[in-house]
């Protein structure tokens, strides 16, 4: 049987925009899409019609729960917030713990996620290595627990190459491609996990030429 994971990465960010927001914002580690953020999203949502995508997972991060929601909507499905696709929790980035959305608050603006699955909890601060260990391990962990399915996985750079690791060890950090909004599909066939999609933008009207990643 074949089993797909799509991985996608957040559109463009608020703070990308106007790094000034990064002053004066509630939460500074937090910040939601940007209006051509938002546009992407929608864009990735309509490419991905059709896919078959049956489960849908987002990182609580605001920016990642936004592009949930676009690609929800479409498909008509739950979104599954899990800590596992957070960001890297990098103290040299992040000076405290980052600050996210109660999740009273967040069901309230994104009526379609789901109340009843675990979300887990954060780990700050965190090494890279442990950031790609606990991607690695969530993914692993998911394709265990929905074999039937065909999953989406939002996150953050991160957590895409992280992610993509996990399903294929063969695959260093560079040789994956993390830019915003991206695609990366994976396909189990036969026994093994192998990549048809590396960091794809090809649905988007206008990508990131610099990958950043703080």
């Amino acid at each position: 049987m074949t089993q797909t994971v799509w991985i996608a990465r957040h559109g463009n960010r608020i703070d990308f925009v106007n790094p000034e927001w990064f002053n004066t914002a509630e939460r500074r580690y937090d910040p939601y899409l940007s209006p051509d953020g938002l546009v992407q999203a929608k864009q990735l949502a309509r490419r991905l019609v059709g896919e078959g995508i049956t489960q849908i997972f987002s990182s609580p991060f605001l920016r990642t729960v936004q592009t949930a929601e676009a690609i929800a909507k479409i498909l008509d499905l739950p979104i599954k917030l899990d800590w596992g696709l957070g960001e890297w929790l990098n103290p040299e980035w992040m000076k405290e713990s980052p600050e996210i959305l109660p999740m009273e608050t967040l069901m309230a603006q994104f009526p379609l996620i789901d109340s009843t699955y675990p979300m887990g909890t954060s780990n700050y601060p965190e090494t890279w290595e442990e950031c790609l260990m606990r991607t690695k391990e969530v993914v692993q962990r998911l394709v265990a627990a929905y074999p039937d399915d065909n999953l989406l996985l939002i996150g953050h750079g991160a957590s895409v190459i992280g992610t993509a690791m996990g399903l294929i060890p063969t695959l260093r950090e560079t040789d994956i491609h993390a830019s915003l909004c991206c695609l990366v599909k994976l396909v189990h066939q036969q026994g093994e996990w192998m990549m048809e999609l590396n960091g794809d933008t090809s649905h988007l009207s206008e990508t990131e030429e610099d990958i950043r990643f703080n």
